[in-house]
């Protein structure tokens, strides 16, 4: 008889198992909390919208004070943002321990915010970004890390780096997919460093990039009712983007080394509701509950069944000044409008759950809008004053295939642009005046899904990281429409 041996479990595997049991035991509802509005909504506002409609957990895209001061004491988990703009600095340790020790420890030490995880650039490896974070992203990482660790906050709050799905490679099933070979040494690096503290991998997936970058991807795949186009890949079929592009992480991670069990955040998942012909109230309604619902059903993906998802939706709220480099979709995101209205009915608990419930204490600015008047002024400034209304406001509603796109005619659309204008300036003397061309009028001028905004009054005075503006192609883009817009009203075919 073979004398009994014991089986001893390595110390790292040991706590690395322990870790990821506690993680899979936290996947509540999360939000991503971005405030690149012209008029966001008071901090308090939204911990109390938050709260009302049991989202227990936000990511945020900095380390705002008013903010990480609202959400004191609410019970709200906290991923806090580091903007890629700051890396550079963080590569120096004690610009690392000076961050920790002004927008955490103040927090932490209070007992008053529940900090769990500190983002660590976002989406800094994006091929658009031609480098510029490569050779900043780990030592940063390192360095927040080590300064969390020092101020005795390391075991409860992990430094983890939000990445975008590009850094992945895979010419086939997510059972080929490996790191970018330009950044497989460094995602390497940054895997291992990540799992040997215990904070997980965070990715961002965005289905509605798939369908909006690729005219030939099939729309039913990317959501979660079933497809045609299913992927077969060995054992496993993939009937939906989001498992196929989750599991090609897990490949991706196992090909890297032994990291194929590593924790695993979803950072922002989503789908827009305007300013592209795929970004529309359905659609989102269609994703968004069928992500939720297939989330709560616990069965995972065929790489990692019956294991809970951990996830923020992004996002909570419109921006309307976020860029719209990438498309005029990215100030479409919220599940709430810029007021914190819900926009259509979700149910955040599942099939037939409580309907997503709005912000209270909302005030707004005096019921009036102002509109193009075709008999004031001088018309041959039309193009030139439409052109500066949505320059200095947000017009991404009036694209093709947008919302206001199949309502309004050339009248509508110049009355639209002079609305946001006028609302974004608070409906101040003479925001209204166009060279004569604008009015003042009280009856809602909406039409059909082209939502004519009143602008929230006393907006919060919420500071951001992030650059504001109209891009160049944009700018654009409305001077191109702004002749156009010149042209007819210089022929009105109403008055022929």
């Amino acid at each position: 008889m073979r004398p009994a041996t014991s089986f001893r479990v390595p110390f790292h595997v040991a706590i690395q198992f322990i870790m990821t049991w506690c993680f899979y035991q936290s996947d509540a509802l999360g939000v991503n909390w971005g405030v690149q509005a012209s008029h966001p909504l008071s901090p308090s506002i939204v911990v109390k919208l938050l709260r009302s409609n049991g989202i227990s957990k936000v990511k945020l895209f900095d380390s705002n004070s008013s903010v990480l001061n609202a959400l004191k004491n609410s019970g709200i988990e906290v991923m806090v943002g580091i903007p890629n703009d700051l890396l550079s600095g963080l590569t120096n340790p004690s610009k690392a321990v000076s961050w920790v020790q002004n927008n955490i420890i103040p927090y932490m030490s209070s007992n008053s915010v529940d900090i769990r995880y500190v983002g660590v650039g976002n989406e800094p490896f994006l091929k658009s970004y031609n480098g510029s974070y490569l050779d900043l992203t780990y030592p940063a990482l390192e360095n927040i890390q080590s300064a969390l660790n020092a101020a005795g906050y390391g075991s409860k709050i992990k430094a983890t780096v939000p990445m975008n799905a590009d850094v992945i490679q895979s010419n086939g099933p997510p059972s080929t997919a490996t790191f970018r070979p330009d950044i497989s040494v460094l995602m390497t690096q940054i895997v291992q460093f990540l799992s040997q503290n215990g904070a997980p991998y965070t990715i961002n997936i965005y289905p509605f990039i798939s369908l909006h970058d690729d005219p030939n991807f099939p729309v039913d795949y990317a959501f979660f009712d079933g497809s045609e186009n299913s992927v077969v890949d060995g054992a496993f079929t993939y009937k939906n983007v989001f498992d196929a592009s989750f599991d090609s992480l897990i490949a991706s991670l196992a090909a890297a080394g032994p990291y194929g069990n590593m924790n695993v955040i979803v950072g922002e998942i989503g789908w827009p509701t305007d300013g592209d012909v795929n970004a529309n109230m359905d659609y989102a309604k269609k994703f968004n509950q069928g992500f939720i619902n297939h989330v709560l059903s616990n069965t995972g993906t065929p790489r990692r069944p019956n294991q809970p998802i951990n996830y923020y939706l992004f996002s909570l709220i419109d921006e309307d000044q976020k860029s719209i480099q990438p498309g005029n979709f990215e100030r479409h995101w919220g599940i709430f409008e810029y007021d914190g209205t819900s926009k259509y009915a979700l149910s955040l608990t599942g099939v037939n759950g409580q309907a997503l419930i709005q912000a209270s204490g909302v005030k707004y600015l005096t019921t009036e809008w102002c509109i193009y008047n075709p008999d004031g002024g001088d018309q041959s400034k039309l193009g030139d004053s439409i052109t500066y209304a949505c320059e200095n406001s947000d017009c991404t509603a009036l694209g093709f295939g947008c919302s206001c796109n199949p309502h309004l005619d050339a009248a509508g659309n110049a009355s639209y642009a002079f609305n946001q204008y006028f609302q974004r300036f608070d409906q101040a003397s003479g925001t209204c005046a166009f060279n004569g061309l604008g009015q003042v009028v009280t009856n809602n001028p909406s039409k059909g899904s082209c939502e004519f905004m009143i602008q929230i009054a006393e907006s919060a005075a919420i500071g951001s990281e992030y650059s504001i503006g109209c891009s160049v192609a944009w700018s654009r883009l409305w001077q191109s429409l702004a002749l156009v817009f010149a042209f007819i009203f210089s022929h009105p075919p109403w008055l022929s």
